[in-house]
């Protein structure tokens, strides 16, 4: 199969990175991300799991992927395939806007780590594993212009 890249940009900051998508470790994740291609939400810095930044979706696979190539320690440069039921983020000690999961059964986090250091370990559920579907190949350390 041939190498995939993905962009990961922050419009309003100006900056983007690279991504070679781990078709090989998560195929069935790959897969459903790559058909829902182009995707585009709000960007959220994580509170709990450190140096994550992440955008929030309504599920878009006809069916969740598993639990493929699966983590609880980041690294700088891993994008990360997590979902959540309304039950899970709908508690208002998270904060998100009513819009951001009300009535969704399922809602998908995709994220990316951009620097070490982290645990993905939630004080209400626990261990909160993550699928890493791709690797940040170009542009992690890009900086917006001043």
């Amino acid at each position: 199969m041939t190498d995939r890249f993905v962009t990961v940009s922050l419009d309003k900051r100006g900056v983007h990175c690279t991504a070679k998508l781990l078709d090989d470790r998560a195929p069935v994740t790959c897969a459903a991300v790559w058909e829902a291609l182009p995707l585009g939400s709000d960007v959220y810095h994580a509170k709990y799991a450190r140096n994550e930044i992440y955008a929030l979706f309504p599920a878009f696979a006809a069916e969740e992927p598993p639990l493929e190539n699966p983590t609880v320690t980041p690294i700088p440069g891993d994008l990360c395939y997590f979902t959540f039921s309304d039950t899970e983020l709908g508690t208002s000690s998270y904060g998100y806007d009513a819009k951001a999961v009300t009535g969704r059964r399922t809602t998908v986090d995709l994220a990316l780590f951009y620097e070490r250091n982290n645990l993905l370990i939630n004080g209400d559920m626990g261990w909160i594993p993550g699928i890493v579907w791709g690797t940040v190949v170009e542009g992690l350390d890009h900086r917006p212009p001043d």
